[in-house]
């Protein structure tokens, strides 16, 4: 396997982090969030930078995480679901990184994100139905990744061997 980065795009609860940190420990990788990034930069959670900034900002804030963890070679690197809406920041991750899309379903994601109080775009009156609008417009953006494995109704183990799979011969 090569020393590009291992990055992971797609939509929130489709087990980004949870997949990173298991194949952090079974290739002795460093692992990146820039969700992490962004709140460490920020001092504060992703929810109070919506929530005090809004989206623009936050996004610009994504921008620069970005441009961080772009540079650097044999990360894994966990994206924000909506890293996506900038095509720019994908091109970066492109240049030394293998993108895999986690695709999963609106059910699922309301499934694995139940109890949670961190998702601003859940914070709605109706979950399911932003989900399935935010899935539906961001599908042709996750699409571009250069691997697409699906996530539903998948052990975090099972989700690893199969990404595993797709990129031992990259």
């Amino acid at each position: 396997m090569s020393q590009k980065n291992i990055v992971f795009i797609g939509f929130m609860g489709s087990g980004k982090t949870l997949v990173s940190k298991e194949l952090e420990k079974i290739l002795g990788r460093k692992r990146v969030s820039t969700d992490d990034l962004i709140e460490a930069k920020e001092g504060k959670s992703i929810t109070d930078i919506f929530a005090e900034h809004g989206e623009e900002y936050f996004r610009a804030c994504e921008k620069q995480a970005v441009e961080e963890v772009s540079g650097k070679s044999d990360l894994i690197i966990d994206c924000g679901g909506g890293i996506v809406l900038d095509p720019s920041n994908i091109d970066k991750l492109r240049q030394n990184g293998i993108i895999i899309h986690l695709s999963i379903t609106a059910d699922s994601v309301l499934e694995n994100t139940r109890g949670t109080t961190n998702r601003p775009l859940l914070n709605v009156p109706d979950p399911r139905a932003k989900v399935q609008e935010l899935l539906d417009q961001r599908r042709p953006l996750y699409e571009t990744a250069d691997y697409s494995v699906v996530s539903d109704n998948k052990t975090i183990p099972q989700l690893a061997k199969d990404i595993l799979e797709v990129i031992e011969n990259v």
